[in-house]
């Protein structure tokens, strides 16, 4: 099973809101998860970010994969 840490679009149009889910690569973007692990609301001036670090390091050990936009995630909450 292929397991990615990526977002999970919520809110209303033109109003994005989204949750940090690990989820199995198969399943659809607003689809089943395993777990959330945290927030991103990219409509606040600065952008709010809210993601548990020591889980998404824990799924990255066990080898799940991280998306390009929740890589860049982390490295921002990680200065």
């Amino acid at each position: 099973m292929a397991v990615k840490i990526r977002l999970r679009r919520m809110g209303a149009k033109k109003a994005p809101f989204y949750r940090v889910v690990v989820a199995d690569s198969r399943c659809p973007r607003d689809g089943r998860f395993i777990e959330e692990i945290g927030t991103y609301d990219p409509t606040k001036e600065p952008a709010m970010v809210d993601i548990d670090v020591e889980k998404a390091n824990k799924w990255i050990a066990t080898g799940a994969q991280p998306t390009d936009t929740v890589r860049a995630l982390l490295k921002k909450i990680e200065k």
